[in-house]
């Protein structure tokens, strides 16, 4: 069981809702700025850019070593950022929050907050 975010229009009542699953991704977490620049998460790539800018100029002060580690803890942390990073971008076009639901899947969770509805 999978814990979803579920945001849904205000304009168009009859819209499907759309969820973002609460979990760590992976896809994130090995590629972070192709996922960011596919799924227009711009917040999340400039933090990520001015990260690695860092490690960059810090390089030569903490060695290859701490500097590898670094680079794997930014990653990681894109990862566990992803599902942050969606939910702001539903916000910003215009979807409020639906609440969250449990579910095997996103398409269970749809299911519930369309049940719910009044």
């Amino acid at each position: 069981m999978t814990l979803f975010a579920l945001y849904r229009s205000v304009d168009d009542p009859t819209a499907l809702p759309v969820a973002v699953s609460e979990r760590f991704s992976w896809f994130s977490a090995l590629l972070p700025p192709v996922h960011a620049l596919i799924y227009r998460h711009w917040d999340l790539l400039g933090l990520f850019v001015v990260g690695l800018v860092a490690l960059v100029f810090g390089a030569r002060y903490l060695g290859p070593d701490a500097s590898l580690w670094l680079y794997i803890l930014l990653a990681i942390a894109c990862g566990f950022a992803a599902p942050g990073a969606e939910r702001r971008a539903l916000k910003r076009r215009g979807l409020v929050s639906a609440g969250h639901r449990f579910a095997a899947d996103a398409d269970l969770a749809r299911l519930a907050v369309m049940e719910s509805r009044p």
